[in-house]
């Protein structure tokens, strides 16, 4: 199958420029003005929970969301760093420095453009919802048990990466600062119910505010024995941003005896989980967002966008971006129709950079840590778990092995694993679908129909057996049907018609295994006749040599012409 350029790369940035409007850009320039706004909490909190720091969140959304705005496939995606990296650069940069942090991110852009390249953007859409649902709900607890130290005031170092191990450190060292504390609680409680109050502040950005104002004034009145001192703000532990990075390659610092080919070697599994995790994040909010407006975006041109934006991005010192689905219905909802609106929103996290960043650094880290906290409660789609769990079927519990594996291990294994079972479910389920049944005397045309017709009944001739396969005719079926005709008489059955009206393809172990029964066949004396076998099916056969193994008179269009071609065989063999 062939693809014009347009499928493969389209933006829409340059399909909706050309009936752009003034009216629009109104719409869109307040939608953009309210996303940046919305996108300055959270840009900050996911750069210093994923361990680099504020100006690297804030660069990352600057840039990343401009170009996905700009190449991008949908109208209406905001792209930036989002929660569901956290996990994973936070492990890459404990184990290979932002270096490897850069050089997997860059990586995973690779991957991610060759995605769009390669048609694969429809395909990522399929990975199954219970994988979706376990990593993220994965995520979303590892996200929280990162934000205790912060939260309490515990002023840990070196606290553990690992989950349980994180625990029983916290649980050793629990001493918690009073004032962080009531900070801490008093933001959750600000994100909690400032929705319910009204929806036009989101109440992550209502929370820094009013916790800025209050620590600021508890430092600059409150007397000492007060013990202020201990309420910690972005400028006591990270450098305020000035402005945007230049461009640089860090230094690489390879272990003894190691090769760049080796550390990407090494890094190529966390470049591949952050590929996939952007791929279906992105993916997912672009789906989402369609249906919100009615659109349809080109998933292979989105991803192409999120690989530009990945490969860019780390010479900046930024994190790993993609379309995130809160901002993008934040902008959904604030009139943004276009991908103006997702630019405009990367110029206000500009401006905020370049002349906010004395008031960045006095955001308290018990705030940021409440943000994250409500993050965490958002994606944890504690809901669909919960209604899953009543069912207890075999996604509920594809969803758990996911969502233990990525809080008890890593995200690189959860994925892959969970993927993997999905995969296995899938075809179990396949195989349970597809059925054989055998006939001996005769045909009932009527007994797999909706409708009776009354059609005659059709006699099958001694000594002739037929065979129905009722779906793919892939390996898993594919070696059960073998184990079925093994096991028939060849003396009683010399003649068998293999009935392939309902199956939609063959694989590379059906081909394999019809070839074998076709040569054992005819070394036994038994002829094999196939019937109903569509213009897909039979090229593939063509393909496969099956056909030259054959008679030509025994590759029949129904089971009308099959019947009569077995019954010319024995009149033959009279």
């Amino acid at each position: 199958m062939q693809y014009s350029i347009k499928e493969v790369f389209s933006p829409k940035l340059l399909s909706t420029l050309r009936t752009y409007t003034r009216a629009q850009f109104a719409q869109d320039a307040l939608a953009g003005i309210i996303v940046g706004i919305v996108a300055i909490p959270l840009a900050i909190a996911f750069g210093i929970s994923s361990g680099v720091g504020p100006t690297e969140g804030l660069v990352t959304a600057i840039i990343a969301g401009l170009l996905i705005s700009v190449f991008g496939g949908s109208k209406v995606q905001i792209g930036g760093p989002t929660g569901a990296f956290i996990v994973i650069i936070y492990g890459i940069i404990q184990q290979y420095g932002l270096s490897g942090l850069m050089i997997a991110t860059v990586m995973a852009g690779i991957l991610l453009i060759l995605m769009g390249i390669s048609h694969l953007g429809s395909v990522i859409k399929f990975v199954p919802y219970p994988v979706i649902v376990g990593f993220t709900a994965g995520i979303a607890v590892t996200i929280f048990s990162t934000q205790m130290n912060d939260f309490f005031g515990l002023g840990l170092t070196d606290v553990p990466a690992n989950f349980i191990d994180k625990w029983i450190y916290y649980a050793q060292h629990f001493q918690v600062n009073w004032w962080t504390v009531v900070i801490g609680f008093f933001s959750l409680t600000v994100c909690i119910f400032m929705p319910k109050l009204t929806k036009r502040i989101p109440g992550s950005l209502a929370a820094i505010i009013l916790a800025t104002a209050g620590v600021w004034a508890l430092k600059e009145f409150a007397p000492e024995s007060w013990g202020i001192a201990g309420l910690q703000t972005i400028s006591d532990l990270y450098e305020l941003p000035h402005g945007i990075p230049t461009p640089h390659v860090p230094s690489l610092e390879l272990a003894e005896g190691e090769t760049f080919f080796t550390l990407i070697q090494k890094l190529f599994p966390s470049a591949f989980t952050i590929a996939m995790l952007g791929a279906i994040e992105s993916l997912l909010s672009a789906m989402v967002a369609d249906g919100v407006i009615g659109d349809k975006h080109n998933s292979n041109t989105e991803l192409i966008a999120q690989g530009v934006a990945n490969v860019v991005v780390p010479f900046f010192g930024g994190i790993p971006a993609t379309g995130a689905i809160a901002r993008t219905m934040t902008n959904i909802n604030n009139g943004g129709r276009t991908p103006i609106a997702g630019v405009i929103h990367a110029a206000v996290l500009l401006l905020v950079l370049l002349f906010l960043g004395q008031l960045v650094g006095m955001i308290p880290m018990a705030c940021l840590a409440a943000v994250l906290i409500m993050v965490a409660y958002s994606m944890s789609g504690w809901k669909t778990i919960v209604g899953s769990f009543k069912h207890r079927n075999r996604d509920f519990w594809v969803l758990m092995i996911t969502f233990f594996l990525t809080v008890i291990f890593d995200l690189t294994v959860a994925i892959e694993v969970g993927i993997l079972l999905a995969l296995v479910l899938f075809l179990m389920r396949t195989n349970e679908e597809t059925h054989i049944r055998t006939f001996h005397n005769e045909i009932d045309p009527n007994e797999d129909t909706e409708v009776q017709y009354n059609l005659e009944h059709l006699t099958i001739p001694e000594g002739v057996e037929v065979y129905e396969i009722d779906g793919p005719y892939f390996f898993g079926i594919a070696n059960k049907f073998d184990d079925i005709m093994t096991h028939v008489s060849s003396e009683k059955y010399p003649i068998r018609i293999i009935r392939m009206r309902k199956v939609p393809f063959v694989d590379s172990t059906a081909m394999h295994n019809l070839s074998m029964l076709i040569q054992r066949s005819h070394k036994e004396g038994i002829t094999i006749i196939l019937s109903g076998v569509n213009d897909h099916v039979h090229k593939q056969l063509l393909i496969g040599g099956i056909e030259q193994q054959m008679d030509p008179h025994n590759i029949c269009a129904n089971i009308h012409f099959a019947l009569r071609r077995a019954e010319d065989i024995i009149r033959m063999r009279g």
